[in-house]
């Protein structure tokens, strides 16, 4: 590569099937939706393009199934200028996919079928070990083989993030403590601490020094329209809260995490000398924009 590397993502790539519909269907419930589209996702693979549009320069370790629903990803995600030299297609895999309900309102629910993804594993992180040399930010998630992520986890030795979704009710205390930053929105942070809900501030709050008992480094956790709340080990008891921009349009919430895990990896490689503060109001600005517009990669806006 001409330039560094920045932002390196060890992860998932799905191609998203998306039904519109008027609200959620309720169990055994059939309803008409008003449209469908299919959009490239995965958890990583929007990570990716999410730091690629904000200027990162980019690059992943993924596997796409040997179909032409890879072929067609590959083509994609050079398209967003992500250094795709380590994404490799997988004979007799079928690309993961996932099936997206969307209502008027911007909710959804999601169905996952990983495919190839499962087919990544610590050897990808050996034949990868230039980008790994070369990044300045890791960025993983847990759509993957578990023992694959803690491997590139091992040899990173730059800023780490693991956004863990989906989230693991029994979480391996090393994916905690290999990371630098720990990543996780409401839900996952439930079930992770075993708490009944987290829906406010002092309830974030709470949850993330859990997480910090639990092994972790720095916790982000993301509180939708609400922001996100942070805090270290390094300052135990002391927690943050970031305000997110206000949004009246709501129109798809699909892809707002990762919109701020990617615009999070771009701002932390690319202003190291800011506030951890100043990189998480960053990444809530860029996925309240995400919001604003259907799809999942299609949202993210560039700088």
């Amino acid at each position: 590569m001409s330039e560094e590397l920045e932002v390196l993502v060890f992860g998932s790539a799905i191609i998203d099937f998306i039904c519109y519909t008027p609200r959620l269907p309720k169990a055994g419930e059939t309803l008409h939706g008003h449209k469908f589209q299919t959009g490239y996702g995965g958890k990583g693979a929007n990570q990716c393009v999410a730091a690629a549009r904000q200027g990162s320069r980019t690059a992943m370790v993924a596997k796409l199934g040997g179909d032409t629903f890879g072929s067609d990803y590959l083509r994609q995600l050079r398209e967003e200028n992500v250094n795709v030299s380590h994404v490799h297609q997988v004979a007799g895999q079928s690309t993961g996919i996932a099936q997206i309900a969307v209502s008027d309102g911007g909710e959804n629910n999601i169905i996952i079928v990983v495919g190839a993804n499962n087919e990544l594993d610590a050897n990808d992180v050996f034949l990868a070990k230039e980008l790994f040399s070369e990044a300045k930010v890791l960025v993983c998630q847990l759509e993957t083989p578990i023992a694959a992520t803690l491997q590139a986890l091992r040899c990173f030795k730059g800023v780490s993030i693991v956004n863990a979704a989906p989230a693991m009710e029994q979480t391996p205390p090393e994916l905690l403590q290999l990371s630098s930053i720990f990543c996780v929105n409401e839900s996952e942070a439930a079930i992770m601490t075993g708490v009944g809900s987290v829906s406010s501030i002092n309830e974030a709050s709470k949850a993330c020094k859990r997480l910090i008992e639990m092994g972790a480094n720095t916790v982000i956790l993301t509180l939708g329209p609400l922001g996100a709340v942070w805090g270290g080990k390094e300052a135990p008891g002391k927690f943050q809260h970031v305000a997110a921009p206000q949004v009246s349009n709501v129109v798809d919430t699909t892809g707002a995490g990762d919109a701020f895990i990617g615009a999070l990896a771009h701002n932390l490689a690319r202003f190291p000398e800011r506030s951890l503060n100043a990189h998480i109001a960053a990444a809530c600005a860029v996925a309240s924009q995400s919001v604003q517009l259907p799809g999942t990669q299609s949202s993210f806006p560039r700088a």
